[in-house]
């Protein structure tokens, strides 16, 4: 299928709309949208490099080089959505994961409010019936001992073509006829709408209010856990953005990303 890419105009007047709807007024965004690039992120550095500013979103119909978490492979064919947003911010280092929690619950409030029921899995996966709908990869760029620069990539899967472990959009719609479907464009106001309204909420009230409504809708939450032969329930997330488990010894961790993995065939929501 060839790609073409998303439409400006109507990505603009999908914002208006939601702008109006959700009583929230997003951050001065300049968008860019191409057929093709090789990744998301890596080409949004490149105009950061050239003098973007902070709210440069840049979309693509298609990837041919898309990454996920650990440098994996991001499979990015023609009817997913595949958005990059740079944004200016100050984090202390040793937060950087509080950028990706926030990032991902504005997403996630945002579709739940127009009836797509995601869970999140931790740290960064955004699932729908128990399978994987889109993730999130935030890099970021230091000042200091503080995070200064952070692209926020997001990859959501539409109509595109998605793995047995995968769902998209359109095989929701066709199992759940009642609710309203919408186009690329409106899925893409959605999500940049969402992380600014994530990453607002981060920089004017702290993770301590995006916290709460995070580990809602954690989909792995009071969840058995094996932590190198010691099992554990997962209890929560860390304001670092580390899991929190408490192991049948009574004891409490807190494990970083890529300290543990959890296996989809454990996703029931």
């Amino acid at each position: 299928m060839k790609a073409i890419a998303p439409s400006i105009e109507r990505i603009e007047a999908a914002l208006a709309v939601l702008q109006e709807t959700h009583e929230f007024t997003p951050s001065r965004l300049a968008i860019e949208v191409l057929d093709e690039v090789s990744s998301t992120n890596r080409l949004l550095w490149e105009r950061v490099d050239g003098g973007s500013p902070s709210g440069t979103v840049l979309i693509a119909a298609r990837q041919t080089a898309g990454r996920g978490q650990w440098s994996r492979q991001w499979d990015s064919s023609v009817g997913g959505l595949y958005l990059s947003a740079y944004w200016t911010v100050e984090v202390p280092t040793r937060y950087s994961g509080q950028l990706t929690l926030a990032s991902a619950w504005g997403i996630a409030t945002i579709l739940r409010s127009r009836s797509i029921p995601v869970w999140l899995k931790w740290p960064n996966d955004v699932l729908l019936n128990g399978r994987k709908l889109g993730g999130i990869l935030t890099e970021t760029r230091l000042k200091g001992d503080r995070i200064a620069q952070a692209v926020v990539g997001v990859g959501i899967n539409r109509c595109n073509p998605v793995p047995k472990l995968g769902i998209n959009l359109q095989q929701f719609w066709h199992e759940n006829p009642d609710v309203a479907s919408f186009s690329l464009e409106f899925l893409a106001a959605l999500v940049m709408l969402g992380i600014d309204r994530g990453l607002s909420q981060l920089r004017t009230q702290g993770i301590d209010r995006i916290l709460p409504e995070y580990q809602q809708l954690l989909s792995h939450l009071n969840r058995a856990i094996d932590i190198d032969g010691l099992t554990g329930t997962i209890i929560g997330v860390a304001p670092n953005g580390y899991l929190r488990v408490r192991t049948r010894l009574g004891t409490h961790l807190q494990l970083p990303p890529g300290r543990v993995r959890i296996p989809y065939e454990e996703m029931r929501r």
